[in-house]
């Protein structure tokens, strides 16, 4: 019984992978065959900075476009479109504070 439910389940995961895989390589085909298309994103930007006492500061640092891939995936080092329409925030950590 055991060994039958770890076939089916190498299986599964086999499946996964090649259907990931094979949309992986439709998307980046599309996205080349289209000619690399991009569209920039309103972004809110802010900074997390830790201080004394484990207390936290969050710095609204503004509003900014940002260049974004017209694709499913991440494509030319770019975060997808559609992403950063659903996450309109980008927060930046700076680091422990020195004491």
């Amino acid at each position: 019984m055991m060994r039958w439910l770890g076939r089916w389940l190498l299986r599964v995961l086999v499946v996964i992978a090649a259907i990931s895989l094979v949309a992986y390589a439709v998307d980046w085909t599309v996205y080349h065959l289209r000619g690399s298309p991009q569209s920039t994103v309103a972004v809110s930007q802010f900074m997390v900075v830790p201080l004394k006492d484990q207390k936290t500061e969050y710095d609204f640092l503004g509003t900014s476009n940002v260049n974004c891939a017209v694709a499913l995936f991440p494509q030319g080092g770019e975060d997808p479109c559609w992403h950063l329409r659903r996450n309109p925030n980008q927060w930046e950590n700076v680091g422990a504070p020195a004491y």
